[in-house]
């Protein structure tokens, strides 16, 4: 009995703390970050507000974990590069085509994420830094492991295109979900210009390959 009483309760103490995260969530797509206060969060999760401090020592430690579970280049960590075993062979090309493509389609397809985002360009945080150092490790990794030894000399520029394409991906996302569809007279909002997008991924990447 008394084992399955422990049990239940790490499966209640889960069960609370996703209800607290997907909170956090639901408050920042709907009111933004500038909402993220101890009573709104406990309010939307349905949860006594004294487990906040009981399972994430606060608030800030309850936004570090919602900030962890969103983004989407820490997630590309070495350990889960590890298990996917990328081909070394092409230098990268495959890995990077599809991680850029997955990043086009999360962002779009994830409002929280649109949010964490311009969150991360509006507020100095603690948590935010050690992302974004996080972030750097991680493709820090992905570029000695896969690209670095391939393109020779020529890596810094590769570094260069990448960072362009990663950014911009993110800024076609953002925009199109809040100031119109509409990008160079591309409507990103629809299929057939999501795939002209992610068509041009794919050249420029290729065309990086074959010419650095």
């Amino acid at each position: 009995m008394e084992r399955k009483s422990v049990a239940g309760s790490i499966r209640n103490k889960e069960r609370s703390k996703k209800k607290f995260l997907d909170a956090v969530g639901k408050i920042l797509r709907t009111k933004g970050y500038t909402a993220l206060k101890v009573n709104s969060i406990a309010a939307t999760a349905g949860v006594d507000k004294k487990m906040i401090y009981s399972y994430f020592e606060g608030i800030d430690g309850l936004i570090d974990e919602y900030i962890r579970s969103q983004d989407y280049w820490s997630k590309v960590n070495i350990k889960e590069i590890e298990k996917i075993k990328p081909k070394l062979d092409d230098g990268g090309k495959s890995f990077m085509e599809e991680m850029l493509l997955s990043q086009f389609d999360h962002v779009y397809s994830s409002k929280e994420a649109q949010k964490f985002l311009l969150w991360c360009l509006s507020e100095p945080r603690k948590s935010l830094k050690k992302l974004t150092e996080t972030q750097e490790e991680n493709r820090e990794h992905i570029f000695k492991l896969l690209m670095d030894a391939h393109f020779k000399d020529n890596a810094e520029d590769v570094r260069s295109i990448v960072a362009i394409m990663v950014s911009g991906l993110y800024y076609l996302n953002m925009f199109s979900s809040l100031n119109g569809s509409i990008f160079c007279g591309i409507d990103v909002n629809t299929p057939k210009g999501r795939d002209q997008i992610k068509k041009a991924i794919t050249f420029m990447l290729h065309h990086t390959y074959e010419n650095l």
